[in-house]
């Protein structure tokens, strides 16, 4: 179709087009298309090449992040669905809703001096788990939660009680 691999990243394919470029992101069986008319793109993709797409239309969820339009037509992302389902999977895991907090470290935390006992295998898990998801979370949007969550990344393979409370 015309579209090369972009050098910084080869799941994001480009094409020149005219005064502007287009774009297909790609992500194991998901495509995000950017272009003046995606329409002629997907069907294309169809048509000629027989691709089965479901869920054509207006981005509005994509690999965890939300999409809007804002008042003044400008797309912007959002974490907020998937940071809603993190809090969704802490209630089936725990039973309750998780505390409002502003980081996942509180102010004067010192994990690297906790000293609970080690959790077991599936406490491993469930903290593994739990920091996978915060490091999502980070790359669709929540930088201002970045250092808290590498921070705790980094008991990943011994974590204790204290970390996971």
């Amino acid at each position: 179709m015309g579209f090369i691999p972009c050098k910084a990243d080869p799941d994001i394919w480009m094409q020149e087009q005219n005064e502007h470029y287009e774009y297909i992101g790609v992500y194991i069986d998901d495509l995000d298309v950017a272009s003046e008319d995606p329409k002629s793109i997907l069907d294309q993709l169809s048509n000629d090449h027989n691709f089965k797409l479901k869920g054509t239309g207006t981005i509005s969820f994509y690999l965890g992040c939300g999409f809007r339009y804002n008042s003044g037509g400008v797309l912007c992302q959002t974490p907020r669905k998937f940071i809603e389902k993190i809090v969704d999977n802490y209630v089936r895991e725990f039973g309750k809703k998780p505390r409002d907090y502003t980081s996942p470290l509180e102010k004067g935390d010192h994990p690297e001096l906790d000293d609970s006992e080690l959790l077991d295998a599936k406490g491993i898990e469930i903290y593994q788990s739990m920091i996978g998801a915060l490091q999502w979370a980070v790359t669709i949007g929540r930088f201002d939660i970045n250092t808290a969550v590498m921070t705790l990344s980094g008991f990943r393979v011994a974590p204790r009680r204290g970390h996971l409370d």
